[in-house]
């Protein structure tokens, strides 16, 4: 079952941000938009170039306002040790957002994502807005890593929606024509009278 339209599921977890271990909440976060993402396992593959495309642009997520928070279902401390990692040594040394442990899995279960046979969570991102209702989710398996250009690219149709009221079509970017949610903006879109 999808979680859009639906208040994202709260939880209280350890996590760790820039090698701070600390607890969190994730309503903490309510009033600013959120992307929450998972990937499936700590000291892996694909993981690290996930974890390294989101840091590396994490200012184009904060001049749209987003917090950026990842999440799996590995320890705190195997979090905290993979932070210490350097990246040539398929480490994420240097990734700045905060990084949940979900050992129990119930985080990634309450999301949808959890792979219950093989205890992991696929590639799921999902994104809440301010009053903390999921606009986005997009769910990927392991061998498929994400594109932050298309992230971001949602996250920038969804902003500029709760903004202007206005509705983004397919492949829609910013300073890209937008549709009215009314007849008569569809009918304007489209060229019709």
């Amino acid at each position: 079952m999808s979680l859009v339209n639906k208040p994202a599921p709260d939880f209280t977890a350890q996590a760790v941000e820039k090698g701070e271990i600390k607890d969190i909440r994730l309503s903490d976060y309510k009033g600013q938009s959120i992307l929450f993402f998972f990937y499936p396992l700590d000291f892996t593959f694909v993981c690290p170039t996930e974890l390294h495309a989101f840091s590396d642009s994490i200012a184009e997520f904060e001049k749209r306002g987003v917090k950026v928070l990842a999440c799996s279902v590995d320890s705190v401390m195997s979090h905290a040790a993979w932070l210490k990692t350097p990246r040539a040594k398929g480490g994420i040394e240097d990734v700045v957002y905060p990084i949940v442990a979900d050992l129990t899995k119930s985080i990634a279960r309450d999301y949808g994502v959890l792979i219950e046979e093989e205890g992991l969570a696929l590639r799921g991102s999902f994104l809440i807005d301010k009053d903390f209702i999921v606009r986005m989710e997009q769910v990927y398996d392991k061998p498929l890593g994400r594109s932050v250009e298309e992230t971001l690219r949602v996250i920038d149709a969804w902003l500029f929606f709760e903004k202007n009221g206005e509705v983004c079509p397919a492949n829609w970017k910013p300073g890209d024509e937008t549709m009215s949610e009314s007849a008569a903006g569809i009918e304007n879109f489209f060229g019709k009278k």
